[in-house]
C-alpha cells in the first residue's frame, strides 16, 4: 500500500501540477518537488487508533477544499469518506483476522476490525469511482459493501524493473556468498508478518516439519518478518529439531538480495487482496507458491497453475505442491521467466497513469 501510494504521488509530482498529500508521513523523495504540499496529520503516541480520527477529519476538510478549487481527490479505503475516488488495497469486510496476545490486545483487534469494516463501507458507498488492485479485491468489496460493480475498476500494481529483475548465475552466487548461504542446499523464502494466521506461516511450518521428518528434504526455509508469534515459532523449531533447516531472519531491508539468492517463495496466505511480495519475487524470476485466492494469482498463466494452492489450511496439499515444484522446477522455469518479463513491463508509472485516466474518465 505504501509503495503503490508513493508511486502514484511521484508520478503526479513529475507531471508538474499541484499535488496535495494529506498523510501521517511522506517519503523523503517527495519533499524535493516544489509543487508538492504535504499536509501532515499528527499520530499521537504513534498509534493508528489515535491518528486515524485526525486523518479522517483533516482528509475530508482538504478534500472539500481541493474539489472546490477544481482538483481531484483520491482516498484510500475507509480512511475518510469523500465524494471522489477511492483506491482499495485491502478489504476489511472480506477477512476477520485472529489477533494473538493478551486479552487487551485481542479486544483491541476485534474493536479495530469492527470500526474498519464500518468506516470502509461508509467511505466506499460515498465514492464516485473505486479503484481495486485485483479482480479478487473488486469481488470482495462489492460483496462486503454492496457498491455497484460498475463503479469498481481494476488496475494492477506496477513494478520497479530496476530494483526487481532476474539475476545472472554469477550474481546469484555472489548474493548467496554474501548472505552466508551454502551453494549445496536450495532455499525457500517466506516473507510476511508473524502476528496472526493471515499469511499462513503455520501451514508452511507444519509442511516443512513433515518434509524433514523422513529423508533430508534438501531445502532450507528462511523466514523474513516480525510479529507477536515469532518467538513461539522459533521455540517450536527448536523443539522439533529444525533450527538448522528453518532460520528466522526478522525484519530485513535487503529483500531484493534475498530474492536473488533464493530458489522459491512460499506464500500460503489465507487472505491477500493482491500480494506485492509475490509479484516482486516473480519479477526477479523466482517461482512463487501462492494461494489461488490471492489477487496476484490472477496474473499466473495456465502453465504455472501448479504453483497455486487450493487451500491455505491444507498441510498435505502444500507438501504435495512443494514436492511438485522440486520435480518440475526446470520445466516451469521458462514460464516463470515469461511471467517475470510481462510483470516488469507494467511499471509503477504505467499503473499511475492508468489510475489517473480512470479517475478522469469516470469521476
Amino acid at each position: 500500500m505504501d509503495r503503490a501510494n508513493l508511486a502514484l504521488a511521484l508520478w503526479l509530482a513529475k507531471q508538474g501540477g499541484p499535488v496535495r498529500l494529506v498523510a501521517h508521513r511522506i517519503a523523503d523523495e517527495l519533499r524535493v518537488f516544489p509543487n508538492v504540499r504535504f499536509v501532515r496529520v499528527p499520530k499521537p503516541a504513534n498509534a493508528y487508533l489515535l491518528g486515524e480520527p485526525l486523518l479522517n477529519v483533516l482528509g475530508r476538510a482538504w478534500a472539500l477544499r481541493t474539489r472546490a478549487e477544481g482538483g481531484r481527490v483520491l482516498a484510500n479505503g475507509g480512511n475518510c469518506p469523500v465524494p471522489g475516488a477511492n483506491w482499495v488495497h485491502y478489504v476489511h469486510g472480506a477477512y476477520v483476522s485472529e489477533p494473538v496476545g493478551g486479552v487487551l490486545r485481542r479486544l483491541k483487534g476485534r474493536v479495530s476490525h469492527h470500526r474498519y469494516v464500518n468506516d470502509e463501507r461508509k467511505a466506499l458507498l460515498r465514492s464516485r469511482v473505486i479503484l481495486a488492485n485485483s479482480e479478487r479485491t473488486k469481488a470482495d468489496l462489492v460483496a462486503a459493501t454492496g457498491v455497484p460493480e460498475a463503479r469498481v475498476h481494476v488496475v494492477y500494481y506496477g513494478s520497479d524493473p530496476e530494483r526487481f529483475h532476474p539475476v545472472s548465475p554469477e550474481e546469484r552466487r555472489a548474493a548467496r556468498a554474501e548472505l552466508g548461504w551454502p551453494e549445496g542446499r536450495r532455499v525457500a523464502l517466506f516473507i510476511g508478518a508473524l502476528g496472526d494466521r493471515r499469511k499462513g506461516f503455520d501451514t508452511l511450518f507444519h509442511a516443512w516439519a513433515r518434509l524433514h521428518a523422513g529423508a533430508d528434504w534438501g531445502v532450507d526455509l528462511k523466514v523474513v518478518g516480525v510479529g507477536a508469534q515469532r518467538e513461539l515459532w522459533e521455540q517450536e523449531a527448536r523443539v522439533r529439531g529444525l533450527t538448522d533447516r528453518v532460520e528466522f531472519l526478522g525484519f530485513r531491508r535487503d529483500v531484493p538480495k534475498l530474492l536473488s539468492a533464493a530458489d522459491l517463495l512460499v506464500a500460503p496466505t489465507r487472505y491477500e487482496a493482491y500480494g506485492l511480495g509475490v509479484h516482486e519475487a516473480l519479477c526477479t524470476g523466482l517461482p512463487a507458491l501462492v494461494s489461488r485466492s490471492a489477487g496476484v494469482a490472477e496474473r499466473y498463466p495456465e502453465a504455472l497453475r501448479a504453483l497455486l494452492l487450493d487451500d491455505p489450511d491444507d498441510v498435505d496439499g502444500l507438501v504435495r505442491a512443494l514436492e511438485s515444484w522440486r520435480a518440475h522446477e526446470a520445466t516451469q522455469a521458462p514460464h516463470v521467466a515469461a511471467l517475470s518479463e510481462r510483470l516488469r513491463a507494467w511499471t509503477w508509472d504505467h499503473m499511475a497513469e492508468s489510475l489517473v485516466q480512470v479517475m478522469e474518465r469516470e469521476g
